[in-house]
């Protein structure tokens, strides 16, 4: 009767340990399963919305993968699954790269693009004659009446769009080619070109003025809002 009762013990044990087992195997694939339609489901995310949510999606890919490959142990004939595993693995490694070289990419194209006020500067003055140095050794005799031409003209044509700081780099750049005009007329301006100058002159001073107070004023008016 002991030996009947032992046996029967020992019985429920076994089943016990097995359905324990089977449940651990059930849950590891689930945590497989789980893996392997998170990075598949990768691929059906736009590729800026993947590149804008890298950090959080490599935190839960992080953390759904050392789920996986700690579930690997429970599953008893586990080649699949760590065939799947791996090919998952392999996926996101591509997807990782891909991402990486999107953001190195968008990194360069920032460091080599001007920025607001070098745009403002070739506008005015031509491509990439004028850089931060605001040197002006480049304008000469020959050539200023052009570049007062390009400067006021480009300004009337603008002068909507510019904001308050606009306008005062503009006053900046203006102050500096009025300076080298000083050098200029020592070195041959002619008399014509000069007077044509003082005409642009006469024509920048007034629209500098009232266009930066309306700025200024359009500034004040959405502090406001």
């Amino acid at each position: 009767m002991k030996n009947t009762k032992l046996a029967l013990g020992l019985a429920v044990i076994a089943i016990g340990f097995t359905s324990c087992k089977d449940e651990k195997a059930e849950q590891a694939e689930k945590k497989v399963d789980s893996y392997v339609m998170y990075v598949d489901s990768l691929g059906n995310v736009a590729a800026a919305d993947v590149a804008g949510n890298w950090d959080g999606i490599e935190a839960s890919y992080e953390l759904r993968a050392g789920e996986a490959e700690m579930a690997i142990a429970d599953i008893k004939d586990n080649a699949d699954a760590q065939a799947r595993l791996d090919a998952s693995r392999a996926k996101y490694e591509a997807l990782k790269a891909e991402v990486e070289a999107q953001k190195m990419a968008a990194a360069a194209a920032i460091a080599t693009a001007p920025n607001n006020k070098q745009q403002m500067r070739n506008t005015l003055f031509g491509e990439g004659k004028m850089g931060e140095d605001m040197n002006f050794n480049w304008v000469n005799a020959a050539n200023i009446h052009n570049v007062y031409q390009q400067f006021v003209h480009t300004v009337e044509d603008n002068k909507d769009k510019y904001s308050r700081e606009d306008w005062d780099e503009i006053k900046l750049m203006y102050e500096a080619l009025d300076s080298r005009k000083n050098t200029v007329e020592k070195e041959g301006l002619s008399a014509e070109d000069n007077r044509k100058i003082a005409g642009l002159k006469v024509k920048f001073a007034p629209m500098y003025t009232l266009n930066r107070m309306g700025a200024k004023s359009g500034e004040m008016q959405r502090a406001k809002e």
